[in-house]
């Protein structure tokens, strides 16, 4: 069978290549056409778009590429009914992927939703949306299923691809090695994936660097951004950037400082201490702070529903506060050992690996009872 899937960031990318590799796995003659990123296309298939052509985060910066976004969605519009696959998933990406799915729908191409938008954070009516243009909605996090039966909506939870991608991670074990990092603890720097929050995050992160001068700032980089992307930022600084490694960069890390994202939560099953930061447009925080119904922004409060990282989100993201909270993560043994207390509890939340492997197989058997 042909399928088509569409992955708007790096952990769409992620998840995308393991629901790739659970296909195959499952259907021999597996064929695939992807917008999506490196990962995705190291498994095979046609890739279409990088998603680091269309991943545009906040109200305002949505607003200024408005023409590229639309021409995305033409283009992908096109594509579609030009190759006509037997399915359609789209991963999380709502503001491009719902619009692409009542197209799909209108042109009958069975729609799969693998990773539930995050319609349980803000307008809770787009659940109306998504029970007409998606066949069958695919989520991750074990809230989400009451959240959508509450709306009168059922939906399959199939655990949290994360767990498949580290369990299928096989240490480095000359990471340091190969990058020279043998002289100093090492404290991972992940400011994300999209241009725009690196840009604004990513500076303060550095700001803080000389005031731990026994520890060594490594920059977790992001595909699709080169070096002289990352030394425009890092200027002077003697701050490192590692590709592709963010596994072993964590897991030869002492703590973290984290943008908001799956990222957050991939460190905590890492165990790693880590700083959850985020600094967006100050017009598009202002709007999502009157919008936004959530008491957290990190995945990992979000499902213990507590605090169990410090967010410092917008003027909270400052060199003081930075510097405060990464001292007590490093140096505070009570507030580390509490930390890593928490993330066990958080492990047993998320259960066991089997994510892809599940999605792909209701996904093929979903196919199979509707070509008869």
């Amino acid at each position: 069978m042909t399928y088509y899937l569409i992955a708007g960031e790096a952990s769409g990318d992620l998840h995308g290549a393991n629901l790739m590799k659970a296909l195959k796995q499952q259907d021999a003659d597996a064929k695939f056409r992807i917008l999506g990123g490196d990962l995705m296309l190291a498994q095979g298939g046609d890739l279409v778009r990088h998603y680091s052509e269309m991943a545009f985060m906040g109200f305002v910066e949505v607003i200024l590429n408005l023409r590229t976004i639309f021409r995305n969605l033409n283009h992908t519009k096109a594509d579609l009914l030009a190759h006509k696959p037997d399915a359609l998933i789209l991963i999380d990406f709502p503001g491009f992927n719902l619009k692409i799915a009542q197209f799909a729908k209108e042109n009958n191409i069975k729609v799969f939703y693998y990773i539930s938008p995050k319609v349980w954070a803000w307008n809770q009516k787009r659940v109306l949306k998504i029970q007409k243009v998606v066949d069958k909605m695919f989520c991750i996090l074990p809230f989400e299923v009451d959240f959508y039966k509450s709306w009168g909506m059922t939906v399959d939870y199939v655990g949290n691809p994360l767990l498949d991608a580290i369990f299928d991670f096989k240490p480095n074990g000359n990471f340091k090695q190969q990058h020279a990092l043998t002289g100093k603890a090492l404290v991972a720097l992940l400011p994300g994936s999209r241009k725009q929050e690196i840009s604004r995050i990513l500076p303060e992160m550095l700001s803080i660097t000389e005031g731990f001068p026994k520890y060594q700032f490594v920059i977790a980089g992001a595909p699709g951004f080169d070096e002289d992307f990352y030394k425009e930022i890092i200027g002077e600084k003697h701050v490192p950037v590692v590709y592709n490694q963010t596994y072993d960069l964590l897991e030869n890390s002492e703590a973290a400082i984290v943008a908001s994202g799956t990222a957050t939560l991939e460190t905590a099953l890492f165990e790693i201490p880590q700083v959850v930061v985020y600094k967006g447009n100050p017009a598009s925080i202002a709007i999502a702070r009157l919008l936004v119904k959530i008491k957290y922004i990190s995945l990992v409060n979000l499902i213990m529903d507590q605090p169990v990282v410090t967010e410092l989100i917008q003027e909270d993201c400052n060199v003081a506060s930075l510097t405060k909270e990464l001292n007590a993560i490093l140096h505070d043994p009570l507030n580390r050992s509490q930390m890593l207390i928490n993330y066990q509890q958080l492990a047993e939340k998320m259960g066991e690996p089997g994510a892809s492997a599940k999605t792909a197989r209701l996904i093929i058997e979903t196919l199979k009872i509707n070509r008869f």
